[in-house]
């Protein structure tokens, strides 16, 4: 994608891995940049000339044909937020970064067609890697990144309302394999491996059409 193909950046938290170099883009292409107050606070308050725009939980992002809806998630970071994007014809929601499904996080997906959804890591491979305890405790804690397991059960609860597909998404290098992601999501969707898509971090995946 070309950057004067980009109406909006995202920022969904003030992790390095999710910033970037998303403000000299923004700047250079004069591309308007949101992101939550408490992300703003905890990045230090650069100066985006004029282009910054604060999103706020449940409250609508118009970004001409697509309405995007950020939400809350459960995450160590000061104020994170994921989305949904509607067309009026088909939703997507994105949800990365995150402990567990809250309540709120639930309701905010539903309706979603397509999911791109977080399998940070298998377990077991946590657990055996040569992670430090306390990196451990967080990667897997309340507040720190979904399971494949934890992934599955997010989107079978989603199938009620409508799921048709899943991407599979920000797996850990370490903890986990494209292919423990696609059996747990699979089996979670009664559905074969080879239906599930999955995401690496340099080339992203293919257009899908919902």
């Amino acid at each position: 994608m070309m950057a004067d193909q980009l109406d909006a950046i995202f920022i969904t938290h003030e992790h390095a891995d999710h910033i970037g170099c998303a403000r000299q883009i923004a700047l250079r292409e004069r591309i308007p940049v949101w992101m939550s107050h408490g992300t703003y606070v905890a990045i230090g308050e650069p100066d985006f000339g004029g282009l910054l725009r604060i999103a706020c939980d449940s409250i609508a992002m118009d970004l001409g044909a697509m309405e995007v809806m950020p939400f809350t998630v459960p995450h160590d970071a000061r104020e994170p937020l994921q989305l949904t994007c509607n067309d009026g014809d088909s939703r997507l929601g994105l949800l990365t970064d995150l402990g567990h499904a809250s309540t709120h996080v639930l309701a905010q997906l539903a309706g979603c067609r397509t999911l791109v959804l977080e399998c940070n890591h298998d377990p077991a491979k946590l657990a055996e890697s040569s992670y430090p305890a306390f990196l451990k405790r967080r990667v897997g804690g309340a507040y720190g990144h979904l399971s494949n397991q934890a992934a599955g059960e997010i989107a079978a609860a989603m199938i009620p309302s409508g799921l048709k597909q899943v991407v599979a998404a920000h797996l850990s290098e370490q903890n986990n394999r494209p292919e423990l992601a696609r059996r747990a999501l699979a089996s979670a969707l009664s559905c074969g491996d080879d239906d599930i898509h999955v995401a690496d971090g340099p080339s992203g995946c293919g257009w899908l059409t919902a």
